[in-house]
């Protein structure tokens, strides 16, 4: 599994990027996290709002924060 954690590196991407950390472990899912900051980059994805995740190429999230719990049922 491919996760991309879409934003410029704000407190809210950080924060994003933590809840799918631990939404992953409390699932027992390995999976690659990769961080894309570059703008350009994320609009090409789609994503017109940050932060933003990825998961295997599908936007489930963008313009928001999830909680693990919320994380947990997209992954699921």
């Amino acid at each position: 599994m491919l996760i991309k954690i879409l934003g410029k590196g704000c407190k809210k991407c950080a924060l994003l990027e933590e809840n799918t950390k631990k939404a992953l472990q409390e699932l027992g899912i390995e999976a690659t996290i990769e961080k894309v900051t570059d703008i350009d980059e994320i609009a090409n994805l789609g994503v017109l709002q940050t932060p933003g995740l990825i998961v295997d190429g599908k936007i489930k999230l963008a313009g928001k924060i999830a909680t693990t719990q919320k994380i947990k049922k997209l992954l699921s």
